[in-house]
């Protein structure tokens, strides 16, 4: 699974941070950091935080 993030179109709001916690994160000076190949095991989850995505900012490749 790989995730990327369209940074230009991330609004920061948050929702996919509480959907995947272990995923998405904000760093020290307020911006969206994640991890590109997490594990599959959190698949759901990143599927999720794509989903709620406000401006369907983040895009989830499935191998």
């Amino acid at each position: 699974m790989k995730v990327t993030v369209d940074t230009k179109l991330c609004a920061e709001m948050g929702q996919c941070v509480f959907s995947a916690p272990e995923v998405f994160a904000f760093n020290d000076n307020g911006k969206l950091v994640w991890e590109s190949n997490p594990d599959l095991g959190l698949r759901d989850a990143v599927d999720e935080a794509a989903d709620v995505c406000p401006v369907q900012a983040i895009f989830v490749e499935h191998d």
